[in-house]
């Protein structure tokens, strides 16, 4: 297991990567503003762990290729780390190390006993065999065998990555302990232990604080309220369906093959059945072709970025047209963009990723305490108790950003930052 190794901060490049240093600017903000204890703040700047991977894999033609992978492990002051395993071509440690330190934040804000945690590997899943996918996986789950576990550090799904990848762990790190370790991952196969709605959770999610900001904002929700929502993937899928059923207009969706309008609505179960028959939405017959920048600056009562982070950059910021802006993907803003956001928080309301798609880890930590106790869930119990802590989450950081008159996503961080601080204050500092 020599090809894992523990970073130190001395080699640590990714401290002045963009992502991470973004998210690092955002926290030093919000430290300065409660005026954070000077100890607390410089731990948590910097994730306790973090760990790189060279990750051999048999290819099908035999050559044996290798690739880097990651896993950070931000903080575990509430609770074993969480946070998912990304599998994309320009993923790498800088990127990771912020998504590990949004995912404390996430945990904090939702009253999860759990703390952050990512993971990620450099490929292109959509270029390697189902064989080459299970051989990297598992290869991957081995290195990080001792780092892993139900009460130490679980991972779940993200881009690139599903529940046949989180089979496929949970089994590798099994067959290392000895017996079936179902604890290990979120985000499973129901016949292994997975929870009815992890699926939907994100999506579903995002939907939810739509509703409570609508309400807060006094539009009603119908037909007569579009709806943009960049990326089809799982997350703008589920959201898109909720959305839809609760009489929502869906006129702009974007995927990897570009962007879609239909002003009259598009029919998001034709769309969905499209993309999955044609692996995405190019050639759609129910809407006309339009940008990737079209659809988030589309003059819609909601924008939903669901794709990839930094999407929302100063030049877009200043385009956008909608009224409540609902941050489906992780950091899907960038610095310059937010500080544009925040200037408009009068016209736009914002609905910060931390709060908007916590659904995902929401639902991981139903799966995670069900699999505890061996007792399961139906649907229905399920997406009431997820709209139950979205709706809490969402009226807590509402009152804070009111009551304190800060933006949005300051709110949300501060509370979560907040309780995190509260926790290592009372645990101390060993030795």
């Amino acid at each position: 297991m020599a090809r894992t190794k523990l970073c130190t901060y001395m080699d640590m490049d990714f401290l002045k990567e963009p992502h991470y240093t973004a998210v690092q600017e955002q926290f030093d903000e919000v430290a300065e503003l409660m005026k954070l204890d000077q100890n607390i703040r410089v731990r948590l700047r910097v994730p306790d762990r973090a760990f790189i991977i060279h990750v051999p894999i048999r290819m099908e033609d035999n050559i044996v290729r290798v690739v880097q992978g990651f896993r950070v492990q931000h903080n575990d002051t509430l609770g074993p780390f969480k946070g998912g395993i990304r599998y994309a071509p320009d993923v790498n440690l800088g990127e990771v190390a912020s998504m590990a330190m949004l995912m404390t934040w996430k945990c904090a804000l939702m009253g999860l006993p759990l703390g952050g945690a990512k993971g990620g590997i450099c490929v292109d899943p959509t270029k390697m065999s189902r064989l080459e996918l299970q051989r990297m996986t598992r290869r991957y789950t081995s290195e990080l065998v001792s780092m892993i576990g139900p009460n130490q550090d679980i991972p779940a799904p993200d881009m690139g990555t599903n529940e046949q990848t989180m089979a496929w762990i949970m089994d590798t790190y099994s067959q290392a302990k000895g017996y079936a370790v179902h604890g290990v991952v979120t985000g499973k196969p129901i016949s292994i232990g997975g929870s009815l709605g992890r699926t939907e959770a994100t999506g579903r999610g995002v939907a939810y604080t739509v509703m409570e900001a609508a309400k807060y904002l006094e539009i009603p929700l119908g037909d007569a309220v579009s709806v943009a929502i960049q990326g089809f993937g799982n997350v703008g899928t589920h959201a898109a369906v909720k959305l839809s059923k609760i009489g929502c207009r869906i006129t702009h969706l974007s995927d990897v093959s570009g962007g879609y309008l239909n002003p009259k609505g598009i029919d998001i179960e034709l769309a969905m059945n499209y993309a999955k028959e044609h692996g995405n939405l190019k050639g759609f017959p129910g809407a006309d072709t339009c940008s990737q920048i079209d659809v988030l600056t589309a003059n819609a009562d909601i924008v939903i970025p669901a794709a990839t982070a930094s999407q929302i950059t100063k030049e877009v910021a200043e385009k956008m047209r909608c009224r409540i802006l609902a941050e489906g993907a992780n950091n899907p803003t960038t610095p310059e963009g937010d500080q544009i956001l925040r200037e408009r928080q009068n016209e736009i309301f914002v609905i910060p990723d931390i709060l908007a798609n916590a659904g995902g880890v929401t639902v991981s930590y139903f799966e995670w305490v069900q699999g505890l106790q061996n007792f399961f869930w139906s649907s229905k119990e399920v997406n009431r108790e997820l709209a139950k802590i979205m709706t809490k989450a969402f009226q807590e950081v509402l009152t804070f950003h009111k009551e304190r008159k800060v933006y949005m996503r300051i709110a949300a961080q501060m509370l979560a930052v907040n309780r995190v601080a509260t926790a290592m204050l009372a645990r101390g500092l060993y030795p």
